[in-house]
């Protein structure tokens, strides 16, 4: 497996050894427009999920059947009209002039032998930094679901039913480490209902909701079966990024909210009630860092039609404020030592 490294920033301090996350403090220009609205919510209307890459290498031609399979998976991407947020990029080796495309080929050559047609699938991290998480033959990508899978599509209907954050839990083969997580995470969720407290003046200039969605504090906790073939992909993605944590027997935990952002992947053993409370009320609180890549998190590859989904018609959806954003913020990061490289 390729995979680069991937220091983040988190936004607001929290005490918990062995947390590789960093949060991003961002400070707001005292002109910039206000916003009330909590983090889960404003991501879930107006971040646009970050696009992995899906790079396609052949040498010379692909034959009929093989450019069948590569269309079939450019037509489910963003790119081409579909609702999975990644762009497939065609790759010649026998020509290639892109040099970051050519060093990746010479990477994959080096740790694996690849098949061509072969495949590579990278995800975005923020700030132009990508983890090279999976690779196979065009045969494997088109049996793998990388867009969909059981997990994937009832965590996006939970979140567009309004959860606020649903928790993944990557099962390892440590039942009672796996119960114990899950323990910890339902006790924690019952006592927030009383600590949270949702942002005043939601619905003011700057502060509209756009989406039907109820606004309420819900949390639930998601199971994924890392034995499960139809979570191979998804799997693949969390585990690889706390490899050693998880081959030693800890379960992984994954906050996602918005459109499938993931705050972090957190071994088990790292979480506290004091972890889950301060990363709630991060999330809970008012989103004073509306600029999207200035916040902690990566996207994971879901085929979901948001906007449909949260406004219906063109009419109803958020008006695009992103150049407002950029010019009233000068975000301050505020790093934490990290434990994940």
């Amino acid at each position: 497996m390729i995979q680069s490294s991937s220091n983040r920033r988190f936004s607001r301090q929290m005490s918990c050894a062995g947390i590789a996350a960093i949060l991003c403090v961002a400070v707001v220009a005292t002109h910039a427009i206000a916003c009330n609205i909590p983090v889960f919510r404003y991501a879930l209307e107006r971040w646009k999920p970050d696009t992995s890459e899906i790079v396609v290498f052949y040498d010379g031609e692909l034959s009929q059947p093989q450019l069948a399979m590569v269309t079939e998976l450019s037509s489910q991407t963003t790119q081409h009209g579909g609702h999975a947020n990644a762009k497939v990029i065609r790759s010649n080796v026998a020509s290639e002039t892109d040099p970051l495309r050519r060093d990746l080929w010479e990477q994959l050559r080096s740790t694996s032998e690849p098949t061509l047609p072969a495949v590579l699938i990278r995800s975005k991290l923020g700030k132009g930094r990508f983890i090279n998480h999976w690779h196979g033959s065009l045969d494997d990508a088109d049996q793998l679901g990388i867009f969909r899978s059981p997990v994937r599509d009832e965590l996006s209907n939970r979140l567009l039913g309004g959860q606020s954050v649903v928790w993944l839990l990557v099962q390892s083969p440590d039942q009672q480490k796996n119960l114990a997580a899950k323990e910890l995470l339902s006790k924690t969720f019952g006592s927030l209902a009383t600590k949270i407290q949702l942002p005043e003046g939601i619905g003011l200039p700057g502060s509209e909701l756009y989406a039907d969605v109820p606004l309420v504090v819900k949390f639930s906790v998601l199971e994924i079966d890392a034995s499960d073939p139809s979570e191979a992909f998804l799997t693949g993605l969390l585990t690889s990024m706390r490899k050693e944590s998880f081959q030693s027997g800890e379960p992984l935990l994954v906050p996602v909210f918005g459109r499938g952002r993931a705050l972090e992947v957190i071994p088990a053993n790292d979480v506290s009630a004091k972890l889950i409370e301060d990363l709630t009320l991060f999330l809970s609180g008012a989103c004073s860092c509306q600029v999207k890549e200035q916040n902690p998190g990566f996207d994971l590859l879901i085929n979901a039609d948001w906007d449909t989904e949260l406004f219906g018609d063109l009419e109803n959806r958020p008006p695009d404020r992103s150049a407002e954003e950029g010019r009233n913020r000068d975000p301050v990061l505020v790093p934490i030592p990290p434990g994940r490289k």
